[in-house]
């Protein structure tokens, strides 16, 4: 493991002490804002508003995850609800992002899927693209299950996330080709074992190049989320010298990281988009934002320490 998984690691363990959650809570919220867009959905519509403003487009999250009773599912559903039918009197590109754990995916799959269904039927009508998340290695496996279960109902305005740090995400790729799957690619944010999961950052790196490549080689609409400089100017490379249509992918990037290469890579023409999480179930997000960057720890522990 390098020194990069093994900060890593570090912090999403001590993350899940309880004195620590309490004294974040209590004390972190204001750092918290620099990733989070606020508490309400007015206030993540106004960070849509601020971001198109630089060309950036947004991909809305309503904050929450694992819940535990059919009741706080249904609850989640009615916030997914609520966010698309706001977004209808959005003039921009309207996307939204969803945790099947917050629909209840621990409870039964069939119960995820159904309550995803309601969203998207309220998505379809609003003309708006919904991603499945990703979660822990866990839950995999039911949640491509769900997808494909959906997207083979006809549900075709729905993507999924592969985690380039999961040693399996090379065979799930390949198994979404035929389904002509819009794929996320992303590095990972969990704490993983190294029996499921890379520990050394040249690996997980590698591994998301090769997928960003081969589901564009592929053909399947590719978005390519990171924030590394290198892998970004490699994506970049590689495309040009293949002729590959910009249409065909975009560069996604979490609200409040690297806004100047965001607007950057808006004004060279390519297709950008702001990862927007808002709502009050803020913690577990913003524990794996700090676990991303050491700095942001330094930055977290300022603002207890000052109050």
């Amino acid at each position: 493991m390098d020194w990069n998984q093994s900060y890593r690691a570090f912090v999403l363990a001590v993350a899940q002490n309880p004195w620590v959650q309490g004294l974040v809570k209590a004390r972190g919220r204001s750092f918290a804002r620099r990733f989070i867009a606020g508490d309400t959905l007015e206030e993540a519509l106004r960070a849509v508003e601020e971001l198109e403003g630089r060309g950036v487009h947004a991909i809305l999250d309503l904050l929450g995850e694992m819940v535990g009773t059919e009741a706080q599912a249904l609850e989640f559903q009615k916030g997914l609800i609520g966010l698309v039918q706001a977004l209808k009197a959005v003039p921009h590109p309207r996307y939204i992002s969803v945790k099947l754990t917050q629909l209840g995916l621990d409870i039964s799959e069939d119960l995820a899927a159904s309550l995803l269904e309601g969203v998207l039927a309220e998505a379809e009508e609003a003309g708006c693209f919904v991603r499945i998340d990703m979660e822990d290695s866990p839950r995999v496996d039911g949640i491509l299950r769900v997808y494909r279960r959906l997207r083979e109902a006809g549900h075709t305005r729905l993507g999924v996330v592969l985690q380039s740090y999961l040693k399996r995400s090379e065979q799930d790729l390949e198994a979404l080709v035929p389904l002509g799957t819009p794929v996320r690619i992303v590095k990972g944010a969990y704490k993983e074992p190294p029996q499921v999961a890379f520990q050394e950052k040249r690996l997980v790196d590698a591994q998301f190049l090769w997928l960003c490549k081969r589901a564009l080689e592929r053909g399947l609409p590719t978005a390519i989320a990171t924030h590394d400089p290198g892998l970004i100017e490699e994506i970049k490379r590689w495309t040009a010298e293949r002729g590959i249509d910009r249409e065909r992918f975009e560069f996604q990037m979490l609200y409040g990281v690297r806004p100047k290469e965001q607007q950057k890579l808006a004004q060279e023409g390519y297709t950008v988009r702001a990862y927007v999480p808002y709502g009050t179930d803020w913690y577990p997000y913003f524990s794996r934002r700090i676990a991303e960057r050491p700095e942001n720890l330094w930055f977290v522990v300022r603002s207890l320490v000052q109050g």
